[in-house]
């Protein structure tokens, strides 16, 4: 008698061979090289203007609000209608939406490089916050269709997130090298080198997608969620500038009583423009969470840390932004990294894990009294090995939580989260690192009235009212102001610390239920 070893044939239903996920090929990697044009053009475009502030202002003339109009109407309008387009994308095409929002951003990048006045500026500013929101849910959803391995999906979003943090590394170093040799306007031209070859291989490479079944395009949710976004962002800006008070309240109660509205008719419609019921899945909710915290942590940590580089050590803004370039490339290299440990290790731990280093970052800066150079290096170091594994893992939690056909409007809430991080991570540290500033600076009585209230808001202030003083009382207020913004350093470190301990056990909480894959 013999024994045989072969394992019987168990059929596998077509239906079910239809559900297993495609390992994309030459060509999808291709498409997300593509992909990564527009990412590192809105990621650049965020970090290069704060470079072009005083020329600018040389430039134009503008008046104070309207300086700051320039600086905040882009990612107002930006954030306002990220969920709009993202929902539009998955009705009318997303490759067809980042086609019309690269060819927007280029028309408009070339006139505002042009402006002749703070006014057109502005205007110009509100059209690429219009045209942004169309590039970033199109391009992360269009991953989420082209790449169905969860392995290949995961790998892509790390190349997308590392788009991102590249983007942001070379902002300022462009920034700086191109204002060193031209005017302002250059730096509105970088988008063109990027958006010609996005427009001539986007319909060679990147394949079309859609919601198969969309449902109506519905104007009042559109109105509602633009609506709820941009007073709540606002007012978070203005409670940072001003705290408490008529012009941050208002627009903060507006907004939530418009989300309400806005989640409510969600609730209603039997073909909503975002399915709010996606946040009752805890993997998503945590993963959303996980996403707008970590980047909270970044931008909060940047905010005093290029001040200090620059108003406290002294380095110039080119060789701040150098400084901080290890920090950028550990966040990209990590980011691609973890995609292996995520097959063996579950999402939650990388999750937390990454909060963590952001942990120890700011616990690195509250050890680092000195403030040294290298002490800020490091701590940068373990901030950027953070972000770029919270946010790997916590983007492809968002996208593999939604249906495929939802992908625009799961993309949207991602891009959400990660412009109201950045906005709270600037508003709530930096009004803390204000407050404390404030507290402890000594102004000597010298200075006018109105050098004297500058000089008590800002370090900047008190570097300028300084200039206007004899030796000593000047080198008196750098000193008491240097130290006042370095308490302030501190608490915000406390803080951040605290804030990120409490993330991670939040997402070990929400996200045990996912497993390798």
């Amino acid at each position: 008698m013999s024994l045989s070893t072969d394992r019987p044939t168990v059929a596998v239903p077509a239906a079910d061979l239809a559900r297993l996920p495609v390992k994309a090929g030459r060509r999808g990697w291709l498409a997300l090289a593509v992909l990564m044009l527009p990412v590192l053009l809105v990621s650049v475009d965020n970090t290069v203007l704060s470079f072009a502030v005083p020329a600018i202002s040389l430039a134009l003339n503008p008046a104070a609000a309207d300086l700051l109009w320039i600086i905040d109407i882009y990612p107002l309008i930006l954030a306002g209608l990220l969920v709009p387009m993202g929902s539009l994308a998955d009705r009318f095409g997303r490759r067809r939406m980042l086609m019309i929002g690269s060819l927007g951003f280029a028309a408009v990048s070339v006139v505002a490089a042009f402006a002749p006045t703070a006014g057109s500026l502005i205007s110009c500013r509100a059209l690429l916050g219009l045209f942004g929101a169309m590039l970033m849910p199109s391009t992360l959803s269009l991953i989420r269709n082209i790449f169905t391995d969860p392995g290949q999906r995961r790998i892509a979003i790390a190349v997308w997130a590392a788009g991102f943090s590249g983007g942001a590394a070379m902002g300022p170093l462009l920034g700086g090298v191109l204002l060193d040799h031209f005017w302002w306007g250059s730096i509105f031209l970088l988008c063109i080198p990027m958006l010609i070859p996005l427009l001539i291989l986007a319909p060679l490479c990147v394949p079309e997608s859609r919601d198969p079944s969309p449902g109506k395009i519905d104007p009042l949710s559109i109105v509602l969620s633009f609506g709820t976004m941009v007073p709540l962002i606002y007012g978070i800006k203005a409670l940072a500038a001003e705290g408490l008070g008529f012009g941050s309240i208002v627009p903060v109660l507006a907004g939530s009583a418009l989300g309400l509205l806005f989640v409510r008719r969600q609730l209603r419609q039997r073909d909503p423009m975002l399915d709010v019921r996606l946040f009752r899945n805890p993997v998503f909710s945590g993963a959303v969470a996980a996403n707008l915290l970590s980047i909270f942590s970044l931008v909060g940590f940047l905010y005093f840390v290029s001040q200090h580089l620059q108003l406290v050590v002294g380095q110039s803004p080119t060789r701040a932004g150098l400084t901080l370039l290890p920090g950028l490339i550990i966040s990209i290299v990590t980011g691609l990294l973890v995609v292996r440990l995520a097959r063996r290790v579950r999402p939650a731990y990388l999750v937390a894990a990454g909060l963590l280093l952001n942990a120890a970052g700011y616990l690195s800066v509250l050890l680092n009294s000195s403030g040294s150079g290298s002490g800020l290096l490091l701590a940068f170091g373990l901030l950027g090995a953070g972000v770029g594994m919270s946010e790997t893992i916590s983007n492809d939690l968002i996208l593999a939580a939604a249906p495929a056909d939802k992908a625009g409007a799961a993309s949207a809430i991602s891009e959400t989260a990660y412009e109201v991080g950045a906005v709270l991570g600037t508003a709530v540290l930096g009004s803390i690192l204000a407050a404390a500033y404030r507290l402890h600076v000594i102004v000597p009585g010298l200075l006018p009235a109105s050098a004297q209230q500058e000089a008590g808001q800002t370090l900047g202030g008190a570097i300028n009212a300084a200039a206007t003083l004899p030796a000593g009382p000047a080198g008196e207020l750098l000193t008491s102001a240097r130290h006042a913004f370095d308490s302030g350093a501190g608490l915000v470190a406390a803080v951040g610390l605290v804030l990120m301990i409490a993330a991670a056990a939040m997402s070990i909480l929400t996200l045990r239920s996912v497993k390798t894959s």
